[in-house]
């Protein structure tokens, strides 16, 4: 049976990816899924550096705005809202573009990775819980990279739902979650994808960094943080724990300046972008398509695109 055709264009955060997703789906015919953890939510447009509805130009976008920020997301809700929409896509006699920095999420729905058979322990769990809320995200991190220093690497401190996932997994099975995943991506992929990942020079894309986080201080990341906690969003809550959100939240719970916000918030979008190219040098059958070898000219990077999608048998 014939393989149905993906395309993906991921990237580090703030490095161009939304201008040439729309130029790409053009040229394409496709419409776009967002693997974006946090566009996904309503009322969190500039944290999340949302796409405005005239910068999608009239291309289809899924899963963006569909949650309240109160409701939670993770992976799996991830693939089960992704495999519905490309359904609807391929329908439509077009081809899904799946665009956005999570390579997790993209991985999962990539080579169809199948996380319904996990067994949960819920007194465990609800121990691991405590440990965090009473010493702290770095008690449970410590832990980890006892026992699984490979996941400890891939996982942020901060991110104490996936930590704690990967302590579970370790406690019930015996064996580390990141050999786990190591043998699931070994899996084939059952679509005929092309997995393009844009990338810049580090200092050039830690400027950008810097210049959209004082963007999004400008257009005011204070007030919507103002508005989310009017609305009941809390500290606890997955959609809290976005970059941009819990340094606004800690400014203004009064636990440091705005300034000392600022710049934690550039600090940690600048380790995050570099764990998010750690990611994906990992990952198989990657297209890198590095900005300066095209004159930073998304003409030609669409030309060369066109060509790799031709090439597949993704594009005649």
């Amino acid at each position: 049976m014939m393989k149905k055709p993906l395309i993906i264009l991921t990237g580090p955060t703030a490095v161009g990816k939304t201008e040439l997703s729309i130029k790409l789906a053009k040229m394409a015919g496709a419409s776009i899924i967002s693997a974006d953890s946090m566009q996904v939510y309503r009322h969190m447009d500039i944290g999340s550096a949302k796409i405005t509805k005239s910068e999608m130009q009239e291309i289809p976008h899924y899963l963006i705005d569909i949650l309240e920020p109160t409701e939670e997301f993770h992976v799996v809700k991830f693939q089960e809202y992704a495999r519905t929409y490309m359904e609807e896509i391929y329908a439509q006699g077009r081809i899904p573009l799946i665009v956005g920095g999570t390579g997790f999420y993209i991985q999962a729905l990539l080579y169809d990775i199948d996380f319904t058979e996990e067994k949960q322990d819920k007194e465990y769990r609800a121990g691991l819980e405590r440990t965090a809320a009473q010493q702290g995200s770095h008690a449970l991190y410590e832990m980890l990279a006892l026992i699984d220093p490979r996941a400890a690497a891939e996982i942020h401190e901060n991110n104490v739902k996936r930590v704690i996932r990967a302590l579970e997994f370790y406690h019930l099975t015996g064996k580390k979650i990141s050999e786990h995943n190591a043998k699931e991506r070994q899996k084939e992929s059952p679509y005929n994808f092309a997995y393009f990942v844009l990338n810049d020079e580090r200092m050039r894309l830690y400027q950008r960094i810097n210049e959209r986080v004082e963007q999004m201080l400008a257009q005011g990341l204070e007030q919507e943080v103002q508005k989310l906690r009017k609305l009941g969003c809390s500290r606890e809550m997955v959609s809290m724990q976005g970059l941009g959100y819990k340094e606004l939240l800690d400014y203004l719970e009064n636990r440091c300046t705005l300034e000392e916000a600022g710049y934690r918030m550039k600090r940690d979008t600048r380790h995050f972008a570099k764990r998010q190219l750690t990611w994906f040098r990992r990952e198989r059958e990657v297209i890198w398509i590095n900005k300066p070898e095209f004159d930073y000219d998304n003409d030609k990077i669409l030309s060369y695109m066109q060509k790799e999608l031709t090439q597949k048998g993704i594009l005649t």
